[in-house]
Formats: structure tokens, C-alpha cells, sequence
């Protein structure tokens, strides 16, 4: 069974055939194979294959070069036409025609000029089965004339009248370039108010004061002769008006209501409207009888111009651009017709037929109108032509039948109306050939298992033989999956087996004969290096070893070969290289590098590779480790549209192996400066091959790492340009959010410039509704990052696009994201508001949702706002600052935290979303009950005398209820440190001081102190407080200062030694009295000072009576301060450099007193405790010593 031949994708070249020969079928054609041998005794007729262009525009200043290219059997012979008749350059010396092909060379630069030559030329390539003909070549010289002189009168205008500066250039070959300039080479500004038109003018819908100028200036560049040609400055002068009367639009081009326009199928089909009016009109642009093309419109010039490309028959019709502004609105209708010169639907395919077949040459185009075909025959009208009695004509084709040899000729087909014509050569070639195999016999092909296996049979003969393939003498034809049979005949094995070794027949059938070949496969094992050499480091002098164990097939001759970096190794006795091993003796610093081994037979190759470095030996001093040298020696190869190839020579790595190369690279073109990562390669590679982007003038450099740091960069490579392309990406980031309840804004992250791929970056925006079925509408912009959509209903979800385009054309088909229009307050409030008070201080609020229609965006949540109206306490209905929660999302209840006890509240709920809050629901009133209060605001302890305490307070800051009464808790602190029993006292809630009598002379009590309502009790605050001994005695210190410790309190009032340590003391005491007194007569009086608190230094602590310490002293004559500022601070501490001078520091206020024997009589307070519990603190005594040294 013969295996069906799989369509070509391309001729294959038969790789071990020492011609290339190949075989390309196209249809029934046969293209004879240029192989020598062949060629001798096979003919074939003519082929143009290169020409200039029909329409040819030279420059005058260089030589004219007139394309004319063709092959055939025997090579053929070329003449020229010129403008019908002959032309004969062997007449004209200035004229030559290139060696071995037709190509004419008209020597123009020494002499002669550009206009003599110019005509309409056809080549014509003739050989004895015929000839071919080009099209025909006119050849015109380009021009850039000059534009004529004229003087330019100043113009004048008012303030807001329109105005149109003529450009007028000069007709030039090509078409000129037109674009406005002022003197210094500026471009104009250009907007929707000023703007040029197709024909170049400049058109001012209105003028403005700021376009007065004197160089508006229209230049016309002549793109192939380089030149750029000037018009005289026109001098314009805006008098500002009071005021501009405003007017509607009026079209400023084109003229009237209506117009016509006529375009070529394939071109671009541009449309203008330009208007005037105050303010400047907008222009708008529709289709009557249909949409505009999607993918294939965009608007220029500020959307007065409207641009169709690629246009096709489909896109005639009637156009109606619209003007607009405030005061009113005009439309021009365009009537559109597409035309067509003729274009291919069919073009003739050379044929080769052997002789007694059939054939037919298919010539068939269209066109609007509908061309005309015509046949030709060896450059002549097939009407006119020899009579060949196998030929018949039937319109666009030629029918052939039983053909014989002399039926081989050129044909041509000249299908042409009134916008163009179209001419193709197509030869039948009749040839009476046996099959031949061209292929050497016995080739032998040798492959790597695994790899795919190609066997060549490169035939010929005529008819077109067929190819079969066969296995072994015996075998049938192969049919299995695992082979492929090209149309050139090779046979392809993708993955070859040790098993597909053996002989294959491959033969080649036709009506006149068989032809057969034998070819031989052998399929070998691949080339491995079992045992790599490794990474080395050695000190200079020492020795390295490298291994490089290879396996191979045994019936190939394997050889392994040494390179240092990439090169030979050094013709040095100290490199040794033997079966398996490299070694390096007595190493040097030179030696250091890649070493690679490369192992290959006559099949493959296959390469490993180390580094090694080389180091200091360790007797000597350490070697200086740092950053690597830069690179040099950048070269760019292998320069590809998309990447290129860059190689660099590595710097001294200054004793730390280079780990990798970091190269970088500068776009010129869009960042001039800036360089940007582009790759990393190890450090063993000098070469990388460089993915590039398209519209980038690339320089790269390189920098070398170590374990140390980075180098320096290198220097910049040479530049490469890459070419434009279409952008590859679409922008990203792309939302749509409006800002306004009738708007949708697009934003989206703009390409940059390296990203553009190409000029002329433009995106285009499109959008619909997404629950619609509406079109989508789309609008091409500039390259800019937002478009706003207008007129949209409110919180509408949209689909939105933005693709990127360029001159080069589109992006990718962009992703579609949803967004949605503008957002609008909610309209509705919250219903059914309920609010449940949890406890005291937390209350719980639930209402019902509004309906999704009316919150009119997205919905962000609710918003409680509550206040506190009133006390219940005190009846305050002053009204407090406004407190808010919100609540994300849909939940309809919520909690409100931190609430006041025995409080009255009121709330109400709003809806919120995007654009801001709904409506509040009506006010809802709630109020919270009694809770515990805050602890008592004070406690002191006054007036202490031998058997009581008074106790003084303020009521808590924060009753939270109605208070029923205070609870007072007390036990005694003894010398042991241990606590009493603990009394409990209530006292009425109409209190704020209570005395405590029949208590112990001289004994620590410890207070706890709260308050209670009907709730229960709050927190408590603690205090200490101490007995007197006798009415005499002196008071102890404040047991409030510091911490008030009852482990320090020591009894030893009723001990003797201590009963005469006190005589002595207030002995003293009252001798110091006297002193002052009388000092006091003499230069003063001292007051006391307010009593001292409690946290005092110890040094300046008063003694008590049974512990040996001072009190403190006052002169009830006398307040004024001794010293200024040397009263106690608000803190309570005494400063200790105001405490040496006066006695005064060590009084309290008139609150202290003196006794009749010199004791001090004071208040005691302690420090306020948190807790009960804390028995074990006591008030610390100073020491006696201490106290005496503060009053020397």
C-alpha cells in the first residue's frame, strides 16, 4: 500500500547529497530542479524574476537603475521597449546593460539628464521556447519645485473671526509634505479651534489675540530628494473686540451640504470637515446606511478628518459628518464610492506537461469596474500569435489538449480597466522525461539515535513521477505512523530507532518508465561525557587535575579535544593531556579560565566545561580581593530584527572568580541615559544572545561580579536599531469609575515608549453596556492614560476595552474588564431602625436594608451617627458631639460600644456608597441604665489626733447612676508587718466626710473607700493613716509620699533610751528656736512654709517624736516666702537645692501648728491604693540622721 504524500509545508533540501536538488509541486506545474546534469539537456522557458516598480520614481541626482531579472534553459536574452517601440542601447553611450541579465544602467551622473529618459520601458527576456515580458516601468525623475514668488499683505482680524491661511505648494513628484512652522523652526500648535487641512491650509475656527504673530510659515518637504521648500511668513494681527459675538457653525471646508468622494479599494480613505463658529464647533462623524468599521477607523486632526483603512467595495456609502456647538448644529453628507483597479483572484501557474496531456492556464481577477482580460503569447497578442492547433482560448482560460513540444510558449495574462492593470507570466513547458533519481545510489546516512533520520530521493521526469519508499529487499511499501513522505521525496524518520537500520528503495513511477534507488541507515549511540571536569582552585605554583570521561558508539572514532577559553591550550610542556585527564603543572596566573572538553565524532558533539582560579600561594602575603575590572572589547553580532547576539572580552577579576555578568541596556531613542536590566549570564560565558523589543535604539553594557562586589560598567556597545512593529501588549490597569452620575472615565497605564513598538502610539477605547445588546462604541486617542465617556446612566455596568495601536497597526485582541458609570447619593433612608440596649454601656441597633435601585452606586455600607441628648442623672439636655460607626458591606445591624451608663442617647442610620450618604432615617431615642460608679474623685485624711482619723472625699467623677451609699473598709497595720481584723462601715451617699473615733493611740490603719448604686459597688480607692501618741507628740510624715510600707514602722515609743534620745532632741530643737527667733528680729521674719508632701527627699523628711525624727516648723507671725520659688510643686516633690537656706521648706501651709513645747501638729494623707489586698506596704521612717544634716 502506498503511503499518501503529507502536504508540503517546505521543499526540503537533501542534506547529504553533494548538489541540492528539490522538487516543489504546485498543482500540476512541475519545477524542473537546477541541477547541472539536468540543465544539460533539459529546456525551460523564460521567467521574469525581478522587476522595477510600475510606477518609478528616480531621483535626478543619482544613476538610473531599471530592474530586469529572469532565468530559463537556455539562459535567456533580454531587449527594451521605450514607450512602444524599441529601444536600442547599443546607440546610446550613457546606456549599458548589466552582464548576464537585462538590468539597464543609464549613466546620468558624468552627463545627460534625468527628464530625457524619462518614459514608459518594458523588458522583454526571450529563449527558444519562448518569451516573458515585464510590466511596464514608467519612469519618471522626482521634482521639488519652487514656490513662486508672491507678496503675502498683512492680515488683520477681530477677535473671534475665522480665518484660513492659504499653504498653496508647489506640485512636486511625489506629493509634498506639508506642515506649519514659524521662524524658529517650531511647529505651530495645532487644536480643535486651529487646525491644518488635507490641502495644507491652516484653518482657525476662530481667531484669539494670543495668534498674533508674523511667521506663520508652511513648509513642503519633498521626502526623496531630501529637500525641504519654504513659503513666504504671513503676518497676522487679532485686535481684541470687547466683546465676540457668538455665531453658529458654518463649514469651512468642504463647501455646501453635499459632496463626493471616490476612493481605490486597498487604499485609505480620508474624509474632512472643517468648521468655523464661536464658540469652536466639535465635529462629529456617522455612517447613514450603516456602522463605521471597528477595527479599521480612526479620527485625525482633532476628529475633523475621519481615516478608513484597508478600504474594500462594502465601505461605499453615504457619510454625514456633524458640526456643533452652543448655538446650533449643521451636517455635510459625503457620497462615497469605492473603486478597484483589478486584483488577483487566480493568477496563471507555469506548467509542465509531457507530451499527449492536458492542461488549462486559469487567469482570473476582479475588479470595479471588471477588468478585461487578454492573453498573450511570447509578448505578443494571442489573436496575432502562430496558430497552435492543441491551444483553445475561452476567456479567462486557455485550454490545452494533447500538447506536443512545439506547444511551449510564454503566456501572459493582462487583466486591466480603467484604474490600473495586471500582468503575470505563466509558461507551458512540454517535456517527454523518464524518471531519474538524482540521489546518489548507496548512499549511506548515518544518525544519532533519537534523533529525526532523513533520506533523500530527489527526482525528476514528466510526467510527474510518483514516490514510493520501501525496507529491505522484500519489504512492502512503508505505510507506518512513524514515517512521513515529503513531496520532494525525502523520507523522514522524526525519531529514529536502532531498529530502523537497513537498506530503504526508493522509486520513482511514471507512464514512460520506473526509476529505483538504494540508500542505507545507520542509527548510532550518542556521544556522553560520563564524568565532567569540575570547578578548581589552586595557589600559583600548585597542580590541577581535570577529568573528561567520555562514552561513545564503538563504531565511531570518538576524539576529545582541550580548549582554553575557547581556544587551544598553550603549546606549554607544563599541559599534559592523556586519556581521560588534563593536567596543569607548576600553575601560574595566566592559567586561569574555562576549560572545556569537547568530545565528537562525525555525528555530534557534545562539550563540558570548569572554571579554574588561580590564587596566591598561602606563604606569601595575602593578595588584595576586590571588585572585578569592567569588561571591554563589546561587539554585537548576528543582529536579527528580534535579537542579537553580544560578546565581550572579561576584565581582570582581581583574585574572586567572576559568578556572573549583569548586562544592561539604554533605549536612545525614548530614555536617553537611563540604563535597565536586560539579562545575567554565568561568569564562565562572554557571550549572550539578547532578546530585543521592536522601535529601540539599543547600547548595552556589562558588568562583572564577584564575591567582592560589582564592577564598574563597561563601556557602551555600538547602537542597533531595531525595526517599528505593532505594539505586542495592550496598556494595563484598565478601569472604568465614573466621577459624575452621567459619566464613565477610562483610565488605564499608558505603554512607555519602549513598550510602543513603533511611532505613532494610539489606543483605542471601546465600550458598551454590559446587560445591552448595543455595538460597541469605539474612539481612537492619543497616547494618553484617560477618556471620559458623557452622557451615561447612572451606576451602569460597562464592558470596557483599550487596545494599543501604532503606524505599524494593532495590538492584540486586549482583555475586556467591567467598570461601571458614575455614582449618585442614595435616595433612600434606612427603615425600621431598632435599637436593644445590651447592657450599660453596649447597645445593639437593626434596621432594614434599602432597595439595591436606590442606593445608586455601590453599596459601601451604613453609617450609624449617635449622640448623647441628655443625663439622667442631672437632666443636662445640652447636646454632645456626634459620634459615627459604619458598617462595611450589607449588614443591617450592628453594635455601639463604649456607651455612658444612666444615659440618654439618640442615633439614625444612613446608607452610604461610593459618591457619599443617603438620607438619614428618623432619630431613634434609647436610654442605658445604671451601671457601677468610677471610684470616689479624692480621699484625705485630716485632723488626726490620739484615738481618731477624719476622713475626707469627693464624690466619683462618674456616678453612672443614682449613688445609695459609700462603704468604708479599715484594719490596723502592727510592727509585725500583719494586717487586723477589717471593719466595715456604710455611710450615707449625702456624705463627703466622716470621723472614725475609739481607735489605737499611735497605730497604721489602712483605708479602702467606694461608692455604690443600686447596681452594686465601684471601684475603690486606699489610703493610710496614723494615730498620734499624746496631744503633744509630733506627727508623723505623710504616709503618701513614696511607698507606704508598714514592715518599716518600728514602736519604740515606750522605750527609755528612745524617751531621752527625744529630751535631747527637742532641747536642741528649742535652742535652734532662740537662734532664730533673735535672727529673725534682726533681718527678718521666716515663715513656714506649706506643709510638706509627702514624696519629699528623706534627707529633708520632719523627725517624729518616738522615732527620732524632726517635724516641721512655721512662724506664725510671718507668711512671706524667705526664698521666691521655693514653695513645694504642683507634683509634690521638694527640690533639694531649694531646701538648704530656710526653714520654710519644710512647712505645709497654715495648717501645720506648733504645739506649746515646740511639736508639730500636722495632716497626714497616704497614698492612694488599687487594690485591698496590698497590706504589706508601709510608710518608710527617714533616717534621724538625714533629718539633722538637712538643717546644717
Amino acid at each position: 500500500m502506498q503511503l499518501k504524500i503529507m502536504p508540503k509545508k517546505k521543499c526540503l533540501s537533501a542534506g547529504r547529497v553533494p548538489l541540492i536538488l528539490f522538487l516543489c509541486q504546485m498543482i500540476s506545474a512541475l519545477e524542473v530542479p537546477l541541477d547541472p546534469k539536468l540543465l544539460e539537456d533539459l529546456v525551460q522557458p523564460p521567467t521574469i524574476t525581478q522587476q522595477s516598480p510600475k510606477d518609478y520614481i528616480i531621483d535626478p541626482r543619482e544613476n538610473i537603475v531599471i530592474q530586469c531579472e529572469a532565468k530559463g534553459k537556455p539562459p535567456p536574452s533580454f531587449s527594451w521597449t521605450r514607450n512602444g517601440t524599441h529601444f536600442d542601447i547599443d546607440k546610446d553611450p550613457l546606456v549599458t546593460m548589466k552582464p548576464g541579465s537585462g538590468t539597464l544602467i543609464i549613466n546620468i551622473m558624468s552627463e545627460g539628464k534625468a527628464e530625457t529618459y524619462e518614459g514608459v520601458y518594458q523588458c522583454t527576456a526571450r529563449n527558444e521556447r519562448g518569451a516573458a515580458i515585464s510590466n511596464n516601468i514608467v519612469v519618471r525623475p522626482s521634482r521639488s519645485p519652487l514656490w513662486t514668488k508672491e507678496k503675502l499683505e498683512p492680515i488683520t482680524l477681530q477677535n473671534g473671526q475665522p480665518l484660513v491661511l492659504p499653504c498653496r505648494p508647489p506640485i512636486g513628484l511625489p506629493p509634498a509634505i506639508i506642515f506649519w512652522m514659524d521662524n524658529s523652526f517650531q511647529r505651530l500648535p495645532q487644536s480643535e479651534r486651529v487646525s491644518q487641512g488635507l490641502n495644507g491650509d491652516l484653518y482657525f475656527s476662530n481667531v484669539l489675540p494670543e495668534d498674533t504673530r508674523e511667521d506663520y510659515i508652511c513648509y513642503a518637504r519633498f521626502n526623496h530628494t531630501q529637500t525641504i521648500q519654504q513659503k513666504q511668513p504671513i503676518s497676522l494681527k487679532v485686535i481684541s473686540a470687547k466683546s465676540s459675538k457668538e455665531r453658529p457653525p458654518t463649514f469651512l471646508t468642504p463647501e455646501g451640504n453635499a459632496s463626493r468622494k471616490e476612493e481605490l479599494r486597498g487604499n485609505v480613505l480620508s474624509l474632512e470637515c472643517i468648521a468655523e463658529g464661536l464658540p469652536t464647533p466639535l465635529i462629529y462623524w456617522i455612517k447613514e446606511d450603516g456602522t463605521l468599521p471597528a477595527n479599521r477607523t480612526f479620527y485625525r486632526n482633532f476628529q475633523k478628518t475621519l481615516q478608513i483603512i484597508q478600504v474594500s467595495e462594502a465601505d461605499s456609502g453615504n457619510y454625514q459628518c456633524i458640526a456643533k456647538n452652543t448655538l446650533g448644529i449643521i451636517r455635510h453628507t459625503i457620497s462615497v464610492t469605492v473603486k478597484a483597479a483589478p486584483y488577483w483572484i487566480m493568477a496563471p501557474r507555469n506548467l509542465v506537461l509531457s507530451p499527449g496531456e492536458d492542461g488549462t492556464l486559469i487567469c482570473r481577477a476582479n475588479g470595479n469596474p471588471k477588468p478585461r482580460i487578454s492573453w498573450l503569447t511570447n509578448g505578443v497578442p494571442t489573436e496575432i500569435a502562430p496558430d497552435d492547433p492543441s491551444r483553445r482560448i475561452d476567456g479567462d482560460t486557455i485550454i490545452f489538449s494533447n500538447v506536443q513540444e512545439r506547444s511551449s510558449a510564454v503566456y501572459q495574462c493582462n487583466a486591466s480597466n480603467e484604474y490600473g492593470y495586471l500582468l503575470a507570466n505563466a509558461f507551458v513547458n512540454v517535456l517527454a522525461e523518464l524518471p531519474r533519481i538524482l540521489t546518489p545510489a548507496n548512499t549511506l546516512y548515518q544518525v544519532i539515535a533519537n534523533r529525526p533520520a532523513f533520506l533523500d530521493c530527489a527526482f525528476f521526469g514528466s510526467p510527474l513521477p510518483t514516490i514510493e519508499w520501501f525496507k529491505g529487499a522484500k519489504g512492502s511499501a512503508l505505510h507506518e505512523d512513524i514515517y512521513v513522505i515529503h513531496e520532494n521525496g525525502t523520507l523522514e524518520i522524526p525519531v529514529a530507532q536502532k531498529d530502523n537500520s537497513g537498506t530503504y528503495t526508493c522509486v520513482a513511477r511514471n507512464k514512460l518508465g520506473v526509476a529505483k534507488n538504494e540508500v542505507h541507515l545507520e542509527i548510532k549511540d550518542p556521544t556522553r561525557i560520563l564524568k565532567q571536569p569540575e570547578y578548581a582552585v589552586v595557589q600559583r605554583g600548585g597542580r590541577v587535575s581535570f577529568e573528561c570521561k567520555v562514552k561513545h558508539d564503538h563504531t565511531l572514532i570518538a576524539t576529545v579535544t582541550w580548549l582554553k577559553d575557547n581556544g587551544e591550550l598553550p603549546n606549554d610542556e607544563r599541559f599534559t593531556v592523556d586519556k581521560d585527564h588534563l593536567v596543569v603543572t607548576d600553575v601560574r596566573d595566566s592559567d586561569g579560565g574555562i576549560y572545556t572538553c569537547v568530545a565528537n565524532t562525525t555525528l555530534d558533539e557534545v562539550s563540558a566545561s570548569a572554571v579554574l582560579s588561580v590564587v596566591a600561594p598561602t606563604p606569601t602575603p595575602a593578595p588584595i580581593y576586590d571588585v572585578p575590572s569592567p569588561p571591554f572589547d563589546l561587539e554585537l553580532t548576528d543582529q536579527l530584527d528580534k535579537s542579537v547576539q553580544l560578546s565581550w572580552t572579561p576584565g581582570d577579576d582581581n583574585n574572586s572568580p567572576i559568578t556572573k555578568f549583569i548586562i544592561e541596556y539604554e533605549d536612545a531613542m525614548h530614555e536617553a541615559g537611563l540604563w535597565h536590566h536586560q539579562a545575567e549570564v554565568s561568569g564562565t560565558q562572554t557571550t549572550a544572545q539578547l532578546k530585543l523589543s521592536p522601535y529601540v535604539n539599543y547600547s548595552f553594557r556589562v558588568m562583572a561580579e564577584n564575591s567582592i562586589g560589582r564592577s564598574l560598567p563597561s563601556e557602551a556597545s555600538e547602537q542597533y536599531q531595531t525595526k517599528a512593529a505593532e505594539p505586542d501588549k495592550n496598556p494595563t490597569a484598565v478601569e472604568g469609575l465614573g466621577s459624575e452620575p452621567d459619566n464613565l472615565v477610562i483610565t488605564w497605564k499608558p505603554l512607555n515608549g519602549f513598550e510602543s513598538n513603533g511611532p505613532g502610539l494610539q489606543y483605542k477605547v471601546s465600550w458598551r453596556q454590559k446587560d445591552g445588546d448595543d455595538e460597541w462604541t469605539s474612539v481612537v486617542v492619543a497616547n494618553v492614560s484617560k477618556y471620559i465617556v458623557s452622557g451615561t446612566p447612572t451606576f451602569v455596568p460597562y464592558l470596557i476595552k483599550v487596545q494599543a495601536l501604532n503606524v505599524m497597526g494593532f495590538a492584540p485582541e486586549p482583555a475586556v474588564v467591567t467598570g461601571h458609570s458614575g455614582e449618585d447619593l442614595p435616595m433612600v433612608a434606612p427603615g425600621n431602625v431598632r435599637v436593644n440596649v445590651v447592657n450599660s454601656t453596649l447597645a445593639e441597633v437593626h434596621w432594614d436594608p434599602v432597595p439595591l435601585k436606590s442606593i445608586r452606586g455601590r453599596l459601601q455600607g451604613y453609617r450609624i451617627y449617635y449622640w448623647k441628648a441628655q443625663s439622667a442623672s442631672q437632666r443636662n439636655r445640652r447636646h454632645l458631639e456626634k459620634k459615627i460607626l459604619t458598617f462595611q458591606g450589607s449588614k443591617t445591624h450592628g453594635m455601639l460600644p463604649g456607651l455612658e451608663p444612666f444615659s440618654h442617647y439618640a442615633l439614625n442610620v444612613r446608607v452610604v456608597n461610593g459618591k457619599g450618604e443617603g438620607p438619614a432615617s428618623p432619630d431613634r431615642a434609647f436610654s442605658t441604665p445604671e451601671g457601677v460608679p468610677s471610684a470616689p474623685s479624692s480621699l484625705k485624711i485630716v485632723n488626726p489626733t490620739l484615738d481618731s482619723l477624719t476622713l475626707e472625699w469627693d464624690p466619683p467623677s462618674r456616678p453612672n447612676g443614682i449613688l445609695t451609699e459609700y462603704t468604708l473598709k479599715y484594719q490596723p497595720i502592727n510592727s509585725t508587718h500583719e494586717l487586723g481584723p477589717l471593719i466595715d462601715l456604710k455611710i450615707p451617699a449625702n456624705k463627703t466626710r466622716w470621723t472614725l473615733k475609739n481607735l489605737n493611740f499611735s497605730t497604721r490603719y489602712k483605708f479602702y473607700f467606694y461608692a455604690q448604686t443600686s447596681v452594686g459597688p465601684g471601684s475603690q480607692i486606699t489610703e493610710e493613716g496614723v494615730t498620734t501618741v499624746d496631744e503633744a507628740g509630733i506627727l508623723p510624715p505623710d504616709v503618701g509620699a513614696g511607698k507606704a510600707m508598714a514592715s518599716r514602722q518600728v514602736d519604740i515609743a515606750t522605750q527609755g533610751w528612745f524617751i531621752g534620745l527625744m529630751c535631747a532632741v527637742a532641747l536642741l530643737i528649742l535652742i535652734l528656736l532662740i537662734v532664730c527667733f533673735i535672727r529673725r528680729n534682726k533681718g527678718g521674719k521666716y515663715p513656714v512654709k506649706e506643709k510638706e508632701d509627702a514624696h519629699a527627699d528623706p534627707e529633708i523628711q520632719p523627725m517624729k517624736e518616738d522615732d527620732g525624727t524632726f517635724g516641721e516648723y512655721s512662724d506664725a507671725e510671718d507668711h512671706k516666702p524667705l526664698k521666691k520659688g521655693s514653695r513645694t510643686p504642683s507634683d509634690r516633690t521638694v527640690k533639694k537645692e531649694d531646701s538648704d537656706d530656710s526653714l520654710v521648706d519644710y512647712g505645709e501651709g497654715v495648717n501645720g501648728q506648733f504645739n506649746e513645747d515646740g511639736s508639730f501638729i500636722g495632716q497626714y494623707s497616704g497614698k492612694k491604693e488599687k487594690e485591698p489586698a496590698e497590706g504589706n506596704e508601709s510608710s518608710e521612717a527617714p533616717s534621724p540622721v538625714n533629718a539633722m544634716n538637712s538643717f546644717v
